[in-house]
């Protein structure tokens, strides 16, 4: 390790306070993405509580860190060792939490245990990292006042539409996360809900060696991921773009009509209407509505 660089996480370590639960953002996939204050903080806790200690042990292995006491907090017994780390803490220990990869608490075990010390009157103290979702936004070239995240959906398809149909005419980009084995099911919910051509960013295995990140209407994000099996492997963050900007009560503009009329002369209304809001971005059932018009008048 560089000497100043060495020199730099000595320093910090000093600035840990006892009694204090310290909630450690660790990396999404490169373990080069640790923070030179995280690894102070996992050598200065008396105490670290990780999701899966064999992960955690690698990530410790990688960077050469021996921890006094490494324990397991999960999902199915958080509440219990939420307890044991506030009567660590009232005992004056320092303790780091961290998740397999990414944030605690964020589609990770952690709130609850944060809840618990902020009521038992002890600090929670956040070392922020890497994060899935804002690397994801950050690569997508979405133009957005802000977006939603939402983590994982519904499993079943019936709940899951329920959840999207939430979103239609949403303002901002909603972020998902999503199980390999159900990325294909959740893009025909989506293509069902939001139709062929919200836009969606698919950003898969972010930060390894086979990250992706695509952007393309539903419809043709569907066959794609359905198209290549690769695809359908990994940790996958989806992106829905906010909803297109509503027409203005006058109607479409003039390049819009000229666009529609030129489809709706030469093919079905819906397609020629789907077509045209491909092209033009404007909003698919004032499309519709005046090329059946045109149909109507002709």
């Amino acid at each position: 390790m560089h000497t100043s660089f060495a020199h730099l996480i000595d320093s910090s370590r000093e600035n840990f306070r006892r009694g204090t639960l310290y909630v450690l953002a660790t990396p999404i996939g490169n373990l080069a993405d640790m923070t030179a204050r995280g690894m102070a903080a996992l050598l200065a806790a008396d105490v670290v509580c990780a999701e899966d200690t064999r992960v955690t042990g690698q990530l410790l292995s990688a960077y050469g860190i021996h921890v006094k006491r490494l324990v397991s907090l999960r999902e199915h017994n958080e509440r219990g060792m939420a307890e044991q780390v506030v009567r660590w803490l009232g005992e004056g220990q320092i303790v780091v939490q961290v998740s397999d990869a990414g944030t605690p608490a964020v589609s990770d075990p952690g709130a609850l245990l944060a809840d618990s010390v902020h009521k038992a009157g002890y600090p929670v103290c956040p070392l922020p990292g890497a994060s899935a979702v804002v690397a994801a936004m950050s690569a997508s070239g979405l133009i957005t006042h802000g977006f939603l995240f939402y983590g994982f959906l519904a499993p079943k398809s019936g709940e899951r539409r329920r959840q999207l149909e939430k979103w239609l005419e949403a303002p901002h980009a909603v972020v998902i996360y999503e199980a390999p084995h159900r990325i294909v099911d959740t893009l025909e919910d989506i293509v069902a809900t939001f139709g062929a051509s919200r836009r969606l960013v698919m950003a898969r295995e972010l930060t390894k060696t086979f990250e992706t990140i695509r952007t393309l209407p539903a419809d043709e994000m569907l066959e794609w991921v359905k198209s290549d099996g690769n695809q359908q492997r990994g940790e996958i963050a989806l992106i829905i773009d906010a909803a297109p900007a509503k027409e203005k009560e006058e109607g479409l503009d003039a390049e819009v009509i000229r666009v529609v009329s030129i489809l709706a002369a030469e093919l079905p209304t819906k397609q020629a209407a789907n077509l045209a809001a491909k092209l033009t971005g404007a909003n698919k059932k004032a499309l519709y509505d005046h090329a059946l018009t045109l149909k109507n008048v002709d």
